[in-house]
């Protein structure tokens, strides 16, 4: 009877011990857990608003004629641009000093975007937290290098979006005018009436801006675009300085290139979509990439809501043929990138493990 006891109060003993763990926990990341619940509803949302009418079949048919092969080049070029997206923020880190291990840099990557899965823009945060662990680099100088990585990123998505409006403008018009209900809508707000409602808008805020130019000054909206402004300048003004910068900017090209590329090769996966062109395949990345901005963890819905829209522009049917491509590209890369990133994450401190056995030998000898 005693034992009996005895194994009764063991076990309530570690129930309480892991319900208080369980609730400190929840308590100092309570703010986390509730921006990512919220995030996963809006991408859940959508997702859902997305394929509420959807014939399963009809997804279920598409898929099973398409071609995997094609879907299996668009991960070997995802690859590829995280490996160069690790060389590039490699390039970045070495011009301030440190020497890091291209190893530890690309399963960085890697886990960024498993992190991002989990809670959107927590993954350079997460990279950063990996290299200050394992190369002893300060978390303020990693966190300045992603603000550069940004910056031209920036720049990069800016130069395809004119590509695409110089180019594809007629394939939008077609759009509007084909679809009565938008083309009235786009007619409505075009009016003289509303023009000069908005010049009067942007004259009022410009004018108010200037009288009262040294309390706006202060104001929070004012010191967040400086802030942007003067990293935007910083960041463009390091890369200018770099011994490599070339290196850094056929990175940052090759990163672009292989991103599109990744979605275009997956065209060739459908009958519906191979004889899509180059510039319909641009159009369809850039406008996807918004979707993957929005704060949604992984894209999920926003992603799908961009990319079947814009595939219907070049005649491809909604339902099930676009709905299937977005689904299938979406679900690959997602299920491709949360497995790269486990196996990062696992590997880590493996390699340097390892890699401080060695140093420890040579030190010996």
């Amino acid at each position: 009877m005693n034992i009996l006891k005895e194994k009764i109060y063991t076990i309530l003993k570690f129930v309480l011990f892991l319900s208080n763990h369980i609730l400190i926990f929840l308590k100092e990341n309570i703010y986390t857990i509730i921006k990512f619940v919220f995030f996963l509803s809006i991408g859940i949302l959508i997702f859902w608003w997305v394929y509420k009418d959807q014939n399963v079949g009809g997804i279920v048919d598409a898929l099973k004629e398409a071609n995997y092969f094609w879907i299996g080049v668009s991960l070997f070029l995802s690859i590829l641009s995280h490996f160069s997206r690790a060389v590039r923020w490699q390039l970045l880190i070495e011009s301030l000093g440190h020497k890091v291990r291209i190893i530890n840099v690309f399963f960085a990557v890697l886990v960024m975007y498993i992190s991002n899965m989990a809670i959107p823009r927590s993954g350079e945060i997460t990279r950063c937290s990996i290299i200050k662990k394992y190369e002893k680099v300060s978390l303020s100088k990693l966190l300045g290098t992603v603000v550069i990585e940004r910056t031209f990123d920036f720049i990069m998505l800016f130069i395809l979006l004119i590509v695409v409006l110089l180019t594809q403008y007629n394939v939008v018009l077609e759009f509007i005018h084909n679809n009565p209900g938008v083309e009235q809508k786009v007619s409505s707000i075009l009016q003289i009436k509303y023009l000069i409602v908005f010049l009067i808008i942007i004259a009022i805020t410009l004018a108010s801006a200037y009288f009262f130019r040294k309390k706006f000054k202060k104001s929070l909206i004012y010191i967040k675009i400086s802030e942007l402004a003067k990293n935007f300048i910083s960041g463009i003004d390091t890369v200018r300085k770099m011994d490599k910068k070339w290196s850094f900017i056929f990175h940052s090209v090759f990163i672009w290139v292989m991103y599109f590329s990744m979605i275009y090769v997956t065209f060739w996966s459908f009958k519906f979509t191979e004889h899509l062109s180059l510039l319909s395949g641009l159009t369809v990345f850039v406008m996807a990439s918004f979707g993957m901005v929005a704060p949604s963890p992984g894209g999920i819905g926003t992603w799908h809501f961009m990319t079947i829209e814009t595939l219907a522009i070049y005649g491809i049917a909604k339902i099930p043929d676009a709905n299937a491509f977005a689904l299938a590209a979406h679900g690959a890369m997602n299920l491709f990138l949360l497995i790269v990133g486990v196996i990062a994450l696992i590997l880590l401190p493996v390699v340097n493990n390892k890699s401080t056995k060695v140093v420890e030998t040579k030190q010996v000898f």
